[in-house]
């Protein structure tokens, strides 16, 4: 199949806007989540390649959590939210309000909850934008090496465009910092009805 190639400067600012409104609605969600004021930096949005995802990540052997997610109905793909280990460890301090040593199963409840939240307000202003109906998947959350988590989008990659929306957003409260990185991966077709959607092609 033909790849999909972010190559217009129209389409990526109006893609980097989805990801600014996506990323205040995610810090507000949070914020209503964990009622205390959440301040967020301005977000990184970028359009890379679907190879690059592990050195933006660490490496393949970094240790990440990763919450996965599918895109179902007028935009199939996948969204994946992806925090680095101490990441993780703050955002569930800020949510448990005690010390985190290891993920048990109430972290691992908090955490998907949270992705799932992150990921649907991006989904959402996505919606707005472009007038078509997007629903996700009950997420699915790991544990692992970088390189197996992207595994699974890698499998389906010969479905899906080989550029990703690369958005990364750091969320503080308190002393606590949390560094997100999501990734939007619709595939081909859909990625074509998105940009119909927001009147650039």
């Amino acid at each position: 199949m033909a790849s999909c190639k972010f190559n217009d400067d129209i389409i990526i600012d109006v893609l980097k806007e989805i990801g600014n409104i996506g990323s205040g609605n995610a810090v507000t969600a949070l914020a209503s989540m964990l009622s205390k004021k959440v301040k967020m930096s301005v977000p990184k949005v970028r359009i890379i390649d679907f190879k690059q995802v592990p050195t933006i990540l660490g490496g393949e052997e970094e240790i990440v959590v990763g919450i996965y997610l599918y895109l179902n109905e007028d935009v199939e793909g996948n969204i994946m939210f992806v925090l680095d280990i101490k990441s993780a460890q703050n955002l569930l301090e800020m949510l448990l309000n005690k010390k985190i040593k290891e993920f048990d199963e109430i972290s691992i409840s908090a955490l998907s909850e949270v992705g799932n939240i992150v990921a649907s307000s991006y989904v959402n202003s996505l919606s707005t934008l472009t007038g078509l109906k997007i629903s996700v998947s009950i997420p699915s959350i790991a544990i692992d090496m970088a390189g197996a988590i992207l595994s699974v989008p890698a499998i389906q990659f010969g479905f899906i465009a080989d550029q990703a929306l690369f958005i990364e957003t750091v969320f503080e409260e308190g002393a606590h910092s949390v560094k997100g990185n999501l990734f939007l991966l619709p595939d081909i077709y859909s990625f074509k009805k998105m940009l119909y959607g927001l009147g650039v092609l």
